[in-house]
């Protein structure tokens, strides 16, 4: 979903070497058209030294495009090789988007986002439930079971609010203008919209890697 389409919709599986077949069989993603090179390079998480590729999945959980990626996204994170650090970024293109920021980070900081990840994403889009309030957040959130008391104080912490700033900032150094979007070590990035189809995103993902590994 692009930045522009946000205010008019707010609320609302072949992978793996059959999609890298696909991109080659169409020739290699081509710079400018298929991903984008970005002048200047975009942060990189990682510490430690183990030599590896960094990918952030740009998403919102009120972007009906995320949803439908989810199961493509999942099953590719999961053959991703060892070389490779995956992490999802919440976007905010808007103040009305900040409360699902913080409540991404507030779950993962109490362990509980792999739990509640696609059960958030199942709210919105599958029972049409808003969840673009603190208060609808946090109703919804004490009904999957998770510690109220804890939530909230997670959820108003210092953690949370650095992490949706630096995580509004990453968006800006990666010029991102819609979602879902994924981002390869600051230096690339590529989408639907980029690549043909969601599908095909992770298979250009794949060339945008091997291209980093490479040192290209």
């Amino acid at each position: 979903m692009k930045r522009r389409d946000f205010s008019l919709q707010l609320a609302a599986t072949g992978l793996g070497l059959s999609l890298a077949s696909t991109v080659h069989a169409q020739g290699a993603p081509v710079e400018g058209k298929n991903y984008v090179r970005l002048n200047t390079p975009a942060p990189v998480s990682l510490s430690g030294p183990d030599k590896k590729v960094e990918v952030v999945e740009f998403f919102g959980y009120w972007c009906p495009h995320c949803y439908a990626f989810e199961s493509t996204l999942d099953a590719w994170v999961k053959r991703l090789p060892a070389d490779v650090s995956f992490r999802r970024v919440p976007v905010a293109f808007g103040v009305p988007q900040q409360p699902l920021q913080k409540a991404f980070y507030a779950l993962e900081d109490l362990g509980q986002i792999n739990t509640m990840h696609r059960r958030i994403f199942a709210a919105i889009h599958q029972q049409n439930r808003r969840l673009g309030t603190e208060s609808e957040i946090f109703e919804f959130v004490g009904s999957q079971g998770v510690d109220m008391a804890k939530f909230r104080e997670a959820f108003s912490s210092f953690s949370a609010n650095t992490r949706a700033t630096r995580a509004r900032q990453l968006s800006q150094d990666y010029k991102i203008d819609g979602v879902p979007t994924l981002g390869v070590h600051g230096r690339f990035f590529t989408s639907g919209s980029l690549s043909g189809g969601n599908d095909r995103m992770v298979a250009v993902a794949d060339f945008l890697i091997d291209r980093v590994r490479r040192g290209l």
